[in-house]
Parts: structure tokens; sequence; C-alpha cells
């Protein structure tokens, strides 16, 4: 018997370019709960934003947020792991080195923001729906840090190689789609977060779902024997799951939850 479903957001319930759930997805995650399936939603989202996508449900979901680094629900943090400052500083830095990425940092509740491009700062508050505060230079931003991200509207694979390289020993960093690196402590990760999840809830990956499209989805897929990659997922994502479901254009995972009713 399935106990816990856990999918991406981004790029596996949601269609590229948009920023909105099918809302028949909300009856069936409530239909879901009313027999005793968990739902987390897993993402290198904000937890803010993720509340505000599942608002009709958000009291009854978990949030895996900053790729595992909040795990969480409607209004309670339930795990926070962080990040050591100095060293999410020296990454700052290093990534400044590079003009054509963007950075932010992800506290446990805001996103810091220092850009002087206001279409991406507006992107971020009205797309994703962040909380946001923009300010002078997020390296003095009074707070703890649970994620570092750099942006890159395309291509930020081959412009992040080098500080993959440089950074990859000391951080967990993860690519997401072709805009996103996320750096996070060494060990976060969506599976580690399904983890605390299962252990908690005492729910077996035999009892686990779980649906992705990107690397960073690759952990928590082998925490669920019933892993899901979606038609338009990454090979290496599809080479890492059990099962495939339709695109995310064409709500694949929508009709496997269907299916599972």
């Amino acid at each position: 018997m399935i106990k816990l479903i856990a999918s991406d957001i981004d790029g596996t319930l949601v269609a590229d370019g948009t920023h909105e759930l099918n809302p028949e997805l909300y009856e069936v995650i409530t239909a879901l709960k009313d027999r005793g399936v968990q739902f987390a939603a897993a993402s290198g989202r904000q937890w803010v934003s993720i509340e505000e996508l599942f608002r009709p449900v958000r009291e009854r979901i978990f949030y895996l947020s900053d790729n595992g680094a909040y795990v969480g629900c409607h209004g309670r943090n339930l795990f926070l792991q962080t990040i050591d400052r100095e060293l999410a500083l020296e990454l700052v830095a290093a990534i400044r080195q590079t003009p054509e990425l963007e950075v932010m940092i992800s506290g446990p509740d805001v996103v810091y923001m220092d850009t002087k491009d206001q279409d991406f700062l507006d992107w971020m508050i009205h797309g994703y729906r962040f909380r946001v505060e923009q300010v002078p230079d997020i390296t003095k931003v009074d707070d703890s840090f649970i994620k570092v991200s750099a942006y890159k509207k395309h291509g930020v694979e081959e412009a992040t190689r080098q500080l993959r390289q440089q950074f990859g020993s000391r951080m967990k960093m993860t690519l997401s789609g072709d805009m996103w690196l996320d750096c996070m402590a060494v060990g976060v990760s969506k599976g580690s977060a399904i983890r605390i999840l299962q252990e908690s809830l005492q729910i077996r990956p035999e009892e686990t779902m779980a649906f992705g499209d990107q690397f960073n989805d690759i952990e928590m897929l082998g925490q669920a024997y019933y892993s899901f990659a979606v038609a338009n997922a990454r090979p290496e994502v599809k080479a890492a799951a059990r099962f495939q479901a339709d695109s995310n254009r064409r709500d694949g995972v929508l009709k496997i939850l269907k299916q599972l009713l």
C-alpha cells in the first residue's frame, strides 16, 4: 500500500514557463489524504512559494523546500539544515567572479537578493512568489543560511562547471534545469528529506511513490520503490527511475495519482 507520495514541482507538476497547478490536483491530494496517504511537495523553491502554490491544501501536505534543507508543514518547521556562514560567503564571492551569474541566499523564511536586475527580482516575487528581501549586500545579512543559488537564464551547467569543481567536496551542489545551481550543506538533498519523513512516519521505501525530472530529484527517486520520471525528464533521471509517467504538459503525475485512487 502506498503511504507517502512525493513530487517535484517545476518541470514535473508544473508545465515549463508557467507557475500554476492543475486545480484537479488539489482534489486528488485531498482524496488521498482522506485515505491516509501523505503528500510531500519537494522542490528547490522556498517553502513560502510552495505554500502559495498549494494554497487550497496547504494544511494537508508536507513541504520539502530548498532541495531538502527545510522540512515542514503549514506554519511549522520540522527540520532545518544550515550552511556554515563563512563557506556560504566564500561561495557567493566565487559566483560573483562570473558576471553572467546572479546570486541569492536563502534563509529559513526569506530569500535575500541584491541584484540590480529589476525584471529578475520581479520574476522571483511575482512568478515564483518567493518572500524576497532586497538588500544592499547579501553578504551583510544577519540570518542563518540554508541555500546559496546561482542563476543564469540559459546554460547554467556550463557556466558553473568550475564552481562545482571548486566547492563540490564541501557542499551539496545540484543543477535544477538549465537555469539554477543550488548549493546546500553536505548531505542535504530531497532524498535525505524524504528519508526524514519516512523515519518519522514509519513509512518504508516500498510504501513510497516519487516523481521527478531533474538531477536534484535523483536521490528522492532512490528513496521510493515506485519511482517515476516524467516523459520530459533528463535521460539520467529516467535511468534512475523504475517507471515513467506522461510529461508535465500532459499532467503525467496527476494521471498516475488518479489511477492510484
